[in-house]
């Protein structure tokens, strides 16, 4: 008896007719969905993808701070000299007073040596000139005395002889004589009298003068006297004396630096900020650093505007003095540039060099592509950035460097 033979349903042929047909659906979607778009293979191990997460931001840089005296006095040359005698050297302990250097200026003796001489030839003229005035009242006093004398005896002698004249006794040429001789003696007396004025009046002149130049000359000389102890160098006030910038037989200059001396009674920070926060940084800004354990609270007391290669310098004072700080020691500071607040955050990566921050990666749910999305970023810090826009939070990018994907708009992300 014949038995009917079943036909198989799957045979080899139509598997692999399924098979290519659902590849070419496959592909027909693949290419419709990256239609428009360019799309470029990329080893997921040699990327790093950061999850954007919803907390706090905190605003704050890191700057290097380097810990200083919290006051500092420079040592200036007061007087041009060359150095003699050199007593302390950087790193000795002073107190204010205490001789540090010793100049010596041929120069500034000389001049006090002539200007000395100079106040002694005033002072022997102003005496003279005194003496001369008292000389001069004394002889007026001997002349006047004389002249009182002869006047008296023209006196007697005229008033005889106008008596003997109006008796007819003696010549009237007798009379004329005897009159024209008193007349002269009182001329001769108010002339004596002028004389002695105006020469009195100009000795008081030369004395008054003489006694000015004398004071302008001691003042002087009291001038170069002070600036000749200023060829000592004395510390100016007590701590450490950091640093002595000269050595014996050196040249110094008026007004030249020459040293430092560091004020032992407490400490600030100096850091150094890019100019880019410059219209940030204001007194009162709070920040923080980690010593020995703690956390060591600073403030910022004072900003220097001035920038230099791109940076400004902040000092920052110490709330409280740890145990243990020297000057000179460099720690990392982190300065705080507002308050924290509740923000969408992504991780900072080399991403933001090539973007700006205006577009990123952003990995599908499905985790095997990363599709171009644009965003909104905001303020920064060392860790994140603060998200204005574009990403949610549990959404994973893209966030170390873009340089090699191009103008691609999507990336096939491959184990």
């Amino acid at each position: 008896m014949d038995r009917a033979i079943k036909k198989k349903r799957f045979t080899p042929q139509r598997i692999a007719l399924g098979l290519g047909i659902l590849g070419f659906l496959a592909f027909v979607v693949y290419v419709l969905r990256n239609s428009g778009q360019s799309s470029l293979n990329v080893n997921r191990e040699k990327i790093t993808v950061s999850k954007v997460e919803r907390g706090v931001f905190d605003e704050f840089i890191v700057v290097t701070g380097v810990v200083q005296p919290l006051k500092t006095y420079q040592l200036d040359a007061i007087e041009g000299g060359y150095v003699a005698q050199k007593l302390l050297d950087g790193g000795a302990t002073v107190k204010k007073g205490d001789l540090i250097l010793k100049l010596e200026n041929q120069r500034l003796m000389l001049d006090f040596v002539n200007r000395e001489t100079e106040m002694y030839d005033l002072i022997n003229n102003l005496e003279n000139t005194r003496l001369r005035l008292r000389q001069d009242k004394f002889t007026l006093q001997r002349t006047l005395s004389e002249l009182d004398y002869q006047i008296r005896q023209a006196k007697d002698d005229f008033e005889r002889n106008s008596k003997l004249f109006a008796d007819k006794v003696i010549s009237e040429q007798e009379f004329t004589r005897t009159r024209i001789t008193h007349e002269r003696l009182i001329q001769q007396r108010g002339i004596e009298i002028e004389n002695q004025k105006f020469q009195e009046e100009n000795s008081i002149t030369q004395i008054k003068q003489l006694e000015g130049t004398l004071e302008r000359t001691r003042l002087n000389l009291r001038m170069m006297k002070d600036n000749l102890e200023n060829l000592a160098v004395k510390a100016p006030v007590s701590g450490l004396l950091s640093r002595v910038d000269v050595e014996i037989g050196a040249s110094i200059t008026a007004g030249q630096n020459i040293g430092q001396i560091d004020d032992l009674n407490g400490f600030k920070m100096r850091v150094e900020v890019d100019e880019h926060y410059i219209s940030r940084i204001f007194p009162g800004l709070e920040g923080s650093f980690e010593f020995n354990g703690a956390t060591v609270k600073l403030a910022v007391s004072k900003v220097y505007p001035e920038v230099s290669n791109g940076r400004f310098q902040v000092d920052m004072t110490f709330d409280k003095i740890p145990g243990g700080v020297r000057r000179g020691q460099s720690v990392p500071v982190r300065l705080q540039l507002g308050k924290p607040a509740e923000a969408t955050l992504l991780a900072t990566g080399g991403f933001f060099s090539d973007t700006g921050g205006n577009w990123v990666f952003v990995v599908d749910p499905s985790g095997s592509r990363a599709v171009r999305r644009d965003i909104s970023l905001g303020r920064k810090n060392p860790q994140f950035f603060e998200v204005l826009s574009g990403l949610e939070a549990g959404e994973e990018v893209i966030t170390s460097s873009y340089e090699n994907f191009g103008d691609k708009q999507i990336l096939n992300l491959q184990n």
